[in-house]
């Protein structure tokens, strides 16, 4: 449930940006951008048909590409003290990350090679589409302590603070190095994150990763707004994919932004991914008007507290003081924005009867402690939705900028000194 004013996003335009909205990205302004040869756009036709979106470009594929239904997101440990060995990790990765969002098998596929050998991919995903699947990489903080890189971990990679309410299970958080890959099928996904940990084997190991489905923005204006888990909208009137000043303001990194230190993430943008579970049996148990109430919104239509449609601009001072849409909005935060790409999950239950269900929360920013912190310090602090969700998993990384061409990979502005 987005909030922001602007021009209507076009056909391409990407929302799975913005909200400030921390929990369940009820309200910001974020940017959008299609750019055919950035790595941020697929053609229509070709998104309908399971189509590929270009590996290539200034900028990764995945964080301003059109959001894709499903979400296999991984967090790994760096398991080598070998420089050299890691970077060729980084190489081999990059080479079959450009085969499989191709929809091409890994190195020589699945079969045909020598029987005494295992294949060079798994195969589950032999036949299938594309499915417009994205793989976006980023360093944690923690993985400047390797390889003589502490010099090169930017200041806008700041740690997160403890936030009042957290409740951060361990096994669900850090991680030297992420992987996030999106795709319209959850088998392409999954393909996709298994054949580089197979690939990393030695190398780098799986710490924790995360399913979801039902992405929470929607990604075209004329499509239906779609429904978190609570039943309500989410991703209402996000930015147009056109405007490009608003990403350029917001989530990419600029040259010179923090110094020589942080040189090598021009292009680049800042990931937070948080686990939220909501406490589902509570919610469903709560009254329709203080379910609204919480929100600023209504159920049914969206609208925003006093209006009529869902697209209305709200009036915040009609909301409860501490509506998440009023205090998640830009209009309440100085205009910060952050791009999101969040999904919803649902992992069985808890052992006590109740769904271990919620949103997993993924947000870009061009700086960590200019967008994500500030925002989530006042919505821990005040918002109404704190009494039925937890942040129970978190992470941050340095998302570099996009591999240019056919001989360029993965994290070189950070390797290489002639970057």
């Amino acid at each position: 449930m987005t909030e922001t004013q602007g021009s209507n996003p076009s056909r391409r335009a990407l929302i799975g940006w913005g909200g400030a909205g921390l929990a369940l990205g009820a309200a910001a302004a974020g940017g959008a951008v299609a750019m055919a040869k950035a790595g941020d756009d697929v053609d229509p036709a070709a998104a309908d048909a399971g189509g590929a979106v270009e590996f290539h470009g200034v900028h990764q594929s995945g964080i301003a590409t059109p959001v894709q239904d499903r979400l296999h997101f991984a967090a790994f440990d760096v398991k080598t003290d070998d420089r050299e060995e890691f970077v060729q990790l980084l190489k081999d990765w990059t080479a079959a990350a450009r085969r499989m969002t191709a929809g091409k098998p890994v190195g020589e596929g699945a079969y045909g090679g020598l029987a005494e050998a295992p294949p060079d991919d798994t195969g589950e995903a032999l036949g299938l589409k594309p499915s417009r699947l994205t793989l976006t990489i980023g360093f944690g903080p923690s993985f400047f302590d390797r390889f003589g890189l502490r010099d090169k971990r930017p200041e806008a990679l700041a740690d997160l603070p403890q936030f009042p309410g957290d409740n951060l299970d361990r096994s669900r958080t850090g991680g030297d190095l992420c992987v996030q890959a999106c795709a319209d099928d959850p088998q392409v996904a999954v393909h996709a994150i298994r054949n580089l940990a197979r690939i990393g084997f030695g190398k780098v190991a799986i710490r924790w990763s995360q399913l979801g489905f039902g992405k929470t923005s929607s990604t075209t204006p004329d499509a239906q707004t779609p429904r978190n888990l609570m039943g309500f909208k989410d991703g209402t009137r996000n930015i147009a994919g056109t405007e490009t000043d608003r990403l350029k303001k917001f989530v990419w990194v600029g040259d010179g932004d923090g110094g020589a230190r942080s040189a090598w993430m021009t292009g680049g943008s800042y990931l937070v991914a948080r686990r939220i579970r909501m406490n589902i049996e509570t919610w469903d148990r709560t009254s329709l008007q203080e379910q609204e109430d919480v929100f600023g919104r209504d159920k049914r239509e969206g609208a925003p507290v006093g209006k009529a449609k869902e697209h209305d601009r709200p009036f915040l001072k009609a909301m409860k003081p501490d509506a998440h849409v009023r205090l998640a909005h830009p209009e309440s935060n100085g205009g910060i924005t952050i791009l999101r790409r969040g999904y919803s999950f649902t992992d069985g239950t808890d052992g006590l009867g109740r769904l271990d269900a919620g949103l997993f929360f993924l947000a870009y920013q061009r700086d960590v402690r200019e967008g994500f912190v500030p925002l989530q310090r006042k919505l821990s602090a005040q918002d109404a939705l704190n009494e039925y969700i937890q942040h129970v998993g978190s992470a941050v990384f340095a998302v570099p900028p996009g591999v240019r061409d056919a001989d360029d990979w993965w994290g070189r502005t950070l390797f290489s000194k002639e970057a």
